[in-house]
């Protein structure tokens, strides 16, 4: 029997550096808000995800209203966000059974293909699939130190991290046992420390995270 998918988006952002009031994930790309684009998105690559959205408990109700207002239908569960990024997932896992597929995605990363989302389902559907996959671009900036003391990384080593992160539900639950660390830095590296190996696939050049002005301004330009 094929695994369940839980998709889970992380809309948690406060829109601080997009410079208003308004919450990121809330702000209208095209004729919806990014987090409704984002979700609808995945759910054309993986129609029978079952998507929880993790959200700050004041921000859930507004949700609500434009999930009325834009008529978004899709089945969801909604999971009050915590104090970190991290604890924020930690509590949707809690809605997530053992022996299932789960996604983890930024709720303001609309652009990922269904190509990249199918593919990485499929791949973790395999019997012999991996435990996290995560897709990735590489560096193509010159990157310093500002430390005098630390040498400049060698960039053909390093890459660029994306959503979503793929997981077994069973490794990535006992991952977020831990205690909180600021060194994670995302799923995978909650995972990592818990000694679980993590592939990389290729990611995509536009399935850019929209956290800034200029951010949304790409995003207009790439919805045309």
């Amino acid at each position: 029997m094929t695994k369940e998918v839980y998709a889970v988006f992380v809309a948690g952002g406060s829109g601080s550096r997009m410079g208003g009031e308004v919450p990121k994930q809330f702000l209208q790309l095209g004729d919806v808000p990014i987090l409704q684009r984002t979700v609808e998105n995945f759910l054309e690559a993986w129609p029978q995800s079952k998507v929880i959205i993790v959200l700050p408990e004041r921000h859930i109700q507004m949700w609500r209203e434009l999930c009325l207002e834009h008529a978004a239908s899709f089945p969801q569960t909604i999971v009050k966000g915590g104090m970190t990024r991290f604890h924020s997932v930690r509590n949707a896992l809690e809605k997530v059974p053992s022996g299932a597929i789960v996604a983890i995605h930024d709720g303001v990363r609309p652009f990922a293909s269904k190509e990249l989302i199918s593919g990485m389902i499929e791949t973790m559907l395999q019997p012999s699939g991996p435990d996290c996959l995560i897709p990735a671009v590489p560096v193509t900036d010159t990157l310093r130190s500002t430390n005098p003391e630390t040498p400049s990384p060698d960039r053909s080593c390093l890459v660029s991290v994306q959503t979503p992160q793929l997981f077994k539900s069973e490794v990535i639950k006992e991952a977020y046992k831990q205690a909180y660390s600021t060194s994670f830095t995302d799923d995978a590296s909650v995972a990592e420390r818990a000694g679980y190996s993590v592939e990389i696939t290729e990611g995509e050049r536009y399935n850019i995270k929209i956290t800034t002005p200029e951010d949304m301004r790409l995003a207009r330009l790439l919805l045309k």
